[in-house]
């Protein structure tokens, strides 16, 4: 059987389907993860055993580095049968540079094998449901044909790289997987890797963000680890036919920026110490007020203030666009098709959030 190789094996989703492949024991899996040496990669190896268990017979854990010429020259094209490409640096305020060497020509260097591969059977880019950038009203899964405005690089990079693959690498047996903002590993509310919306939930647990850009009535599409890794899998492992996929939950399954702001304060208000220090819901900030004052935090200010700013600028442009964000795709294609509670989800996640100070509490237990 050929091998199915998983780029950034050791992310959230490229553990979650590298465990998923293993569990399903349909054939060999190559784990390709960032390391420049032995040293770092034997640590790559003992994480990848924590999160996907004894790799011994199982697994191939390969590495390489997407900014170098050839990451994947350890990969032997005649034994890939499938490609899931995960790799990607995710974070919101990623630089131009950044962006460019590892998302953009990092996906143009591992479409480049999979040109190599003779039996390739399928090559899966995991995206985001924000490579749509800041256009409003319906995103259809379907190629973004006209180039769109963003909010940021990781945006623009990632679209881009849609872009590659559908135009140069077309010939392909592809498939594109946009993915909302994953906010928890399931639907327990357990939270394993923090990201931005963590972040911000905690600026505003602990008053440290009084306002908030946006307008309430702004979707915000959320999913679970779970959600992702369970639709992708399927998807993949039935081999059915290429296309794009929308992994995230429908307009009418989602809550709006208010919504979550309401919730979020309400599950807040229940804890002891959040009571004590009086701290009120933030103020929502047009556009160009939030603007105004990033940047002139960043120009006279300095230390929490300016931290808690620049962590919310980079994405702040997202909360003023109304997208519709369609998935009749996915929910035909899946048997089981049933997208997280998204209010139920969130109290679960705030309260987990809140009993382990924000993993704190969690690692203490865990040592």
């Amino acid at each position: 059987m050929r091998a199915v190789l998983i780029t950034g094996a050791d992310g959230y989703l490229g553990a979650g389907l590298a465990r998923r492949h293993l569990e399903s024991g349909k054939g060999p899996v190559l784990l390709w993860v960032r390391a420049t040496n032995q040293k770092e990669l034997r640590a790559k190896r003992e994480k990848l055993v924590g999160l996907v268990g004894d790799l011994r017979g199982r697994a191939s854990v390969i590495s390489g580095d997407l900014v170098e010429a050839e990451p994947f020259r350890c990969v032997d094209a005649a034994t890939v049968g499938a490609i899931v490409h995960c790799a990607a640096i995710t974070r919101f305020g990623v630089d131009r540079e950044s962006a460019d060497e590892v998302n953009v020509r990092g996906t143009e260097k591992i479409l480049e094998l999979a040109t190599r591969c003779p039996h390739l059977e399928r090559f899966a880019l995991v995206s985001t449901v924000y490579s749509s950038g800041l256009g409003v009203g319906p995103v259809v899964e379907a190629q973004l044909k006209d180039r769109p405005e963003f909010a940021n690089h990781y945006e623009r990079s990632k679209w881009e790289s849609e872009e590659l693959l559908l135009t140069r690498f077309r010939g392909l047996p592809w498939q594109i997987f946009r993915v909302a903002t994953v906010i928890a590993d399931d639907e327990s509310g357990t939270v394993s890797r923090q990201n931005a919306v963590h972040n911000t939930l905690k600026l505003f647990y602990y008053g440290l963000l009084s306002l908030v850009p946006g307008n309430a009535d702004t979707p915000v599409y959320l999913v679970t680890a779970r959600f992702a890794v369970d639709s992708i899998f399927a998807l993949l492992g039935a081999g059915g036919e290429g296309g794009v996929y929308h992994v995230a939950p429908a307009r009418e399954e989602t809550l709006t920026l208010g919504e979550i702001i309401d919730l979020v304060f309400d599950r807040f208000g229940r804890d002891e110490s959040f009571r004590r220090r009086r701290i009120l819901k933030p103020i929502y900030a047009d556009e160009e007020s939030f603007r105004l004052l990033a940047e002139g935090v960043r120009t006279f200010s300095g230390g929490v203030l300016d931290q808690a700013v620049s962590s919310v600028a980079p994405f702040a442009k997202q909360l003023f666009v109304r997208k519709d964000v369609r998935n009749e795709k996915l929910a035909g294609a899946l048997e089981d098709y049933r997208a997280p509670d998204a209010s139920e989800l969130l109290r679960k996640t705030c309260d987990y959030l809140i009993r382990t100070r924000w993993g704190r509490e969690a690692k203490h237990a865990l040592a």
